[in-house]
Order: structure tokens, then C-alpha cells, then sequence
């Protein structure tokens, strides 16, 4: 491929080209939200729960700066973190702390898809391990698998008693407004 190639768009994205960046910016954005929901979480955890949470919020704040850093590497300003998050429901028992870990982990893996589908070979597999660790800490939080994580996000509920459809995924219609999703690509 010659240079004018990759300039008219005909050739594989650059590692530091738009769509890298906004992937990064993406998966960044999703790591300061599990940074500030596990702070929350683990407020209403104690024991082996509790230091799950600890320990995960601690990766996640790894993650943040290791994102933070290929940001940097790439010129790009990282996206800030927000001081506070709207978190999908009121978060006041050990019930709903977990809900909302697996909430965060469930969002992380749909994030990182986004390093997944790029071309460049390094931020594949940066982001595949990324999907694959997040859903392993939704299983664990979980207790159960989801069959393409990432892709078939649960649609967050107040936690509570067991209902009729409770563990279901998202519906498969496309969502109002016909905005495209990672598992409907049309509009």
C-alpha cells in the first residue's frame, strides 16, 4: 500500500488514526464510570464481596491509566472523568451493589469491542483481553455467563425478587430512533 493509498482512506485504519482514538476515548470514558460505580459499590459490600469490589476497582483504575497512557502515546487528549455518574438505579443494599458491578463489567465489555474491531493487530488483542476480563468479572458477579458479552447487554433493573424475564438480554429490535448498536449495525 502506498502512501497515497492510506491517505484517500483506501488502506487499514493507522494505529493512531480517528477511529483508534475515539475507541480508546470510548473504553476510557466506560473505565472512569466502573472507577466511580465500584467506589459506590463497594460502599454496600462487606467481606469477600467487598474486596472483590476493591480489588476490581483497583484494576479498573489501572486500566484508566494504562488507556490514559495510549492516549497520551497518541497525541489525544484523554476524556476527563466526570466528578459524578448517573448509576441506572438507586444503589442502598448489598443486592443492588452487585447489580451494579455487573452493570459496570457488562458496559466495559461493549466498550472494548470498539479496540476489537480496528486493524490494528496490538489494539485487538489489547481490547479482546479487555471484553474477555470484563465478562469473566460480570459472570462472577453474575453467576451465570451471557453468550456474546459485549454484545448482548443485559438491560439494566432495579434489583429486587426474581421476576418473570429477569436475566433476559436486551430486546433484538433495534432501539427507538433507529440508532445503530454494535449487534444492529443498520439504522
Amino acid at each position: 500500500m502506498t502512501a497515497r493509498t492510506a491517505a484517500r482512506g483506501g488502506g487499514p485504519a493507522r494505529a493512531d488514526g480517528p477511529a483508534a482514538v475515539a475507541a480508546l476515548q470510548a473504553a476510557l470514558a466506560a473505565e472512569n464510570s466502573a472507577v466511580y460505580g465500584y467506589g459506590v459499590a463497594g460502599a454496600h459490600l462487606s467481606g469477600a464481596r467487598r474486596a472483590a469490589a476493591v480489588r476490581n476497582w483497583v484494576a479498573h483504575q489501572n486500566a484508566r491509566d494504562a488507556l490514559t497512557a495510549m492516549l497520551a502515546k497518541r497525541k489525544a487528549q484523554p476524556v476527563a472523568a466526570a466528578a459524578a455518574y448517573e448509576l441506572p438505579f438507586d444503589v442502598r443494599s448489598a443486592t443492588a451493589a452487585v447489580a451494579l458491578a455487573t452493570v459496570l463489567e457488562d458496559r466495559l465489555s461493549a466498550a472494548y469491542l470498539g479496540l476489537v474491531g480496528l486493524s490494528t493487530p496490538a489494539l485487538r488483542a489489547f481490547g479482546a483481553r479487555a471484553v474477555r476480563t470484563a465478562a469473566l468479572r460480570a459472570a462472577a458477579w453474575r453467576r451465570s455467563t451471557l453468550a456474546f458479552p459485549g454484545l448482548d447487554v443485559p438491560v439494566p433493573r432495579q434489583p429486587g425478587p426474581p421476576t418473570a424475564g429477569r436475566g433476559t438480554t436486551a430486546p433484538a429490535s433495534p432501539p427507538p430512533g433507529g440508532n445503530p448498536t454494535p449487534s444492529h449495525p443498520g439504522g
